[in-house]
């Protein structure tokens, strides 16, 4: 097979948390003869990546510029702190903000979340990733606000999580340029979106459907329901009355005297 003979490939890039291992397995159901392609990217590169069409659609963090992107928000992650396991906070099933005041919160350079002022005590520099963040909080020297998918896919043993139920929250998406809306991107779009796989964008009945249903409404003949007459009423039950017609006929002349 030749380069050109190559089949086309959808290029989805996805960012750190993000698991679009469903999806995937539902574009290589449907689609067997489109290789789907996973490009692994930092957040803060996603949109880059996309501008630069190095990929076709991006799983990426909210939010995006919505003048140059297309974005269909999927869902919401829950916000959590990362502690060590023996931290006073693991006593509560869930904290605040204030909570954290007088705590030492690391704020990595790769930061998804967009705060106004970082909760906590600052700390003493802002590691590169927010996987270097973790280490530092296995260390004993800070804690760490991250999505909880971020908590997960960092997980080690020493560490735990609690719910921040007043932080600010991030939203996942997918991402793709307003004007490369192709139709690889069309069919993602419709996996994203549940569309069974008789469902499509636009997709009309053929031909043969259209006309058999054509027919099913107007053409095919209906039979009469059995008991009841095509014609005017007569006010009389008509099978009543045909049973009085036949008994009339069957009595018998009354004998003389």
């Amino acid at each position: 097979m030749t380069g050109s003979e190559a089949p086309q490939a959808f290029r989805l890039a996805y960012v750190p948390g993000v698991t679009p291992a469903k999806w995937v397995r539902i574009w290589n159901e449907r689609l067997p003869g489109i290789p789907l392609n996973l490009i692994a990217v930092p957040a803060a590169d996603a949109s880059d990546v996309l501008r630069a069409g190095d990929a076709d659609a991006g799983l990426v963090r909210l939010p995006v510029d919505r003048s140059f992107f297309s974005a269909i928000p999927l869902y919401t992650e829950t916000t959590v702190v990362v502690v060590p396991k023996d931290h006073v906070i693991t006593a509560a099933d869930e904290v605040t903000v204030e909570d954290l005041a007088e705590e030492v919160l690391f704020h990595p350079l790769d930061d998804v979340f967009e705060w106004d002022r970082p909760p906590g005590e600052p700390a003493f520099e802002r590691p590169a990733t927010t996987e270097d963040a973790v280490e530092l909080v296995a260390a004993g020297v800070g804690l760490l606000v991250v999505p909880q998918s971020l908590a997960r896919l960092y997980h080690r043993k020493d560490l735990t999580y609690r719910p921040l139920v007043d932080a600010p929250e991030s939203g996942v998406a997918l991402a793709w340029p307003e004007e490369a809306t192709t139709d690889l991107v069309e069919d993602f779009i419709g996996i994203v979106r549940g569309r069974t796989v008789n469902s499509s964008r636009g997709r009309k009945a053929t031909a043969p459907e259209a006309k058999g249903a054509t027919g099913d409404a107007a053409g095919a003949r209906r039979k009469p329901v059995a008991g009841k007459t095509t014609g005017k009423s007569t006010g009389r039950n008509p099978r009543a009355g045909s049973d009085v017609s036949q008994g009339a006929k069957r009595r018998k002349p009354r004998r003389r005297a």
